[in-house]
């Protein structure tokens, strides 16, 4: 804008806006004009308001005229005046109305802002305490299952202890097994032996009757030996059997147990695998659900902050316009 604007030029365009009607402004005058600093006009057209009436009053305008003729001017003047006058009054109700109208939007856009800056605190309250909710829940969870993971170890232990019996007991089978094998080879090989012996005496028998009677006391004696070491092999061959039937049962219990022990292990692996998981997806929830909330706080703080700089550049506008409006109806001009 250009600076040192004439000061005709200023009083000129002031003129010719009261010639309409309307009451000279700052914006109304370099409107008229086209140009000049607001700084400028607004001190020419306080100038132009101090000379108004001594102007109206005919001390500059109606020097030498004839008495009839400056009185018929001058009533021509102080009807111009009224009428001008009367439209400066209704120009500022309205401008009045404008600030009122103004300084009730101010009103409320204060009371948004100071709204929206209240549930932006609240809501990052909310987000910072169910991100501590989800933190404490997250470390307790990994308490437990630290002690869980202890529990299992432990259990594993159990299992290799319980593995370990088992394959001792199964060698101990398998050498009962054996010595069961090789007893029932021994009775075997006796039995065919004593058959074959049986019915070799048998045979003889018709031939050396009277040389078997002789020897049958021998004979009676072998076989009665024959006979304990029989029935003693058939009880080793029964307390085999007994032994294998215990073994077998002690190693089914053991078995048994050890099942159980490895699935209790891995229901409580899983379970724990499972709290875990949840307690995860619980913490990436929160910590999505406070970023979102910090991100939204943080959203309407600058739109907070937003609003409180229009609110400063609003409140610097009216009271720019009402410190327009008291000076301009303190220098309204006086009817003569």
């Amino acid at each position: 804008m250009a600076v040192g604007v004439p000061e005709n030029d200023v009083f000129a365009a002031a003129d010719a806006v009261l010639r309409r009607g309307e009451r000279p402004t700052v914006e109304r005058v370099r409107l008229e004009l086209g140009r000049g600093s607001p700084a400028r006009v607004g001190a020419l057209l306080d100038q132009w308001w101090e000379q108004l009436a001594g102007r109206l009053s005919g001390e500059c305008r109606l020097p030498g005229l004839p008495t009839s003729v400056a009185q018929a001017f001058m009533a021509i003047w102080q009807e111009a005046t009224i009428g001008a006058q009367a439209v400066v009054e209704q120009s500022v109700a309205g401008q009045r109305e404008v600030l009122a109208s103004e300084r009730e939007q101010l009103a409320q856009l204060e009371a948004r802002v100071r709204l929206e800056a209240a549930q932006a605190r609240q809501q990052t309250a909310e987000a910072v305490t169910a991100r501590q909710a989800a933190e404490t829940r997250l470390s307790d969870l990994n308490q437990l299952l630290e002690q869980r993971q202890a529990q299992i170890d432990d259990l594993h232990q159990q299992r290799t202890e319980l593995q370990e019996v088992r394959e001792e007991l199964q060698k101990q089978i398998q050498g009962l097994h054996s010595e069961l094998q090789e007893t029932l080879a021994q009775a075997e090989q006796a039995r065919v032996t004593q058959e074959t012996y049986v019915r070799g005496v048998e045979e003889r028998a018709h031939r050396e009757v009277d040389r078997a009677r002789e020897e049958s006391k021998g004979h009676q004696s072998e076989l009665q030996g024959l006979k304990r070491q029989h029935e003693v092999l058939q009880r080793k061959l029964e307390d085999a059997r007994s032994a294998l039937s215990a073994a077998q049962q002690q190693a089914a219990i053991q078995q048994a147990r050890a099942d159980s022990a490895n699935e209790h292990a891995q229901q409580q692996s899983q379970t724990l695998n499972g709290q875990l998981l949840a307690a995860q997806q619980l913490l990436e929830v929160a910590k999505q659900d406070a970023v979102v909330n910090l991100a939204r706080a943080i959203e309407q703080q600058a739109r907070a902050d937003t609003l409180e700089a229009q609110l400063i550049l609003i409140r610097a506008d009216q009271a720019r316009k009402e410190s327009t409006i008291e000076p301009a109806q303190e220098s309204e001009p006086k009817q003569l």
